[in-house]
């Protein structure tokens, strides 16, 4: 399965959409230092009426005014795209780390498709890239191959990322990070606690910027393709590895365990964004994963490969990514 100039372009233009809607996205709230944004506090039910009513033309006007910025606000430009290229550049090491381990073992795969949003509706202009595979895998090993290349992929590519956010990141007074954040809490996953302790940054005085909240999305895109679920990356990893019955129950413990910790965050921390990760792993529960024709069990080599797996889960994965103050 080659792909045809057509199936390229159509690829192609997607990418260039998401790059655009990224851009946008990066110089925006909650990732930008833009000040544009939609004014409205509606205390009553006319006043909420009237905010929703007059909500998509303020929308467009805001994301004009947005645009025009890019190219009359020094540095904003560098700012927008300093966030997507970055962004874009650990979803494509992720998607074509799945393509490329689908190419080795003859798998018939689509080019990646990646899924522009809206930005602010989708908070960083993307809900990221897939690929479908479209023939019957070989084995278990296949499985395994296809389904940890991504992610493990993604992960070295967000490390560079991760570094140059840190590294480049400004320190501020409690105050100045609460006014920078407006509320909002970004939770540090692990591999950020630990490269900040080795190059010697508090992170609880630190001001993210473009870099930082690319890696961070990334880094949550990497923990919610590891949960062992249905077809997401950890699903076909733990299929794999301890077979269809342990496939099985871990999608519904890790169904009950981020609702819980969905209803935990809304709780404590008023923040519904842990809602997202109970959504798709609901959804993915209810996906039968396909068989593989060849059925033999992983050797010692990839055991230990799924281990590692699970330290990068680890590394990436935050209880509450968000907190509202």
């Amino acid at each position: 399965m080659r792909p045809t100039v057509r199936t390229w372009i159509k690829h192609i233009i997607l990418l260039l959409i998401t790059l655009c809607t990224a851009t946008v996205a990066g110089v925006l709230y909650p990732f930008g230092s833009s000040a544009n944004f939609i004014a409205g506090d509606p205390q009553t039910a006319g006043e909420l009426w009237t905010f929703f009513q007059t909500l998509p033309a303020e929308y467009a006007i805001m994301i004009f005014k947005t645009v025009t910025d890019l190219f009359v606000v020094d540095g904003l430009l560098f700012e927008g795209l300093s966030f997507s290229v970055s962004l874009l550049f650990i979803l494509i090491s992720h998607e074509m780390g799945h393509y490329i381990a689908c190419r080795i073992y003859k798998v018939d795969a689509t080019l990646p498709y990646f899924i522009p949003t809206p930005p602010m509706i989708g908070p960083a202009g993307t809900f990221g890239a897939f690929i479908k595979i479209m023939s019957p895998m070989p084995s278990r090993r296949a499985v395994f191959d296809i389904g940890v290349a991504g992610p493990i992929a993604g992960f070295l590519a967000l490390i560079p990322v991760a570094l140059i956010g840190l590294s480049t990141m400004k320190v501020a007074s409690p105050a100045q990070v609460a006014f920078s954040t407006g509320g909002l809490t970004f939770s540090d996953p692990l591999l950020f606690r630990l490269l900040a302790y080795f190059f010697g940054i508090d992170l609880k005085f630190g001001i993210g910027n473009s870099f930082y909240f690319a890696a961070w999305v990334g880094l949550l895109v990497t923990a919610l393709n590891l949960i062992p679920s249905g077809q997401l990356d950890g699903g076909h990893a733990i299929y794999a590895a301890l077979g269809e019955k342990f496939h099985f129950w871990t999608g519904r413990i890790a169904f009950v365990a981020m609702a819980t910790l969905s209803v935990l965050g809304m709780y404590l921390y008023s923040s519904p964004s842990g809602f997202l990760f109970a959504v798709v792993l609901a959804i993915m529960m209810r996906v039968k994963h396909p068989e593989p024709v060849d059925m033999t069990p992983l050797d010692a080599g990839r055991k230990v490969i799924a281990v590692l797996t699970l330290l990068i889960f680890t590394l990436c994965f935050v209880p509450f990514p968000i907190q509202i103050n």
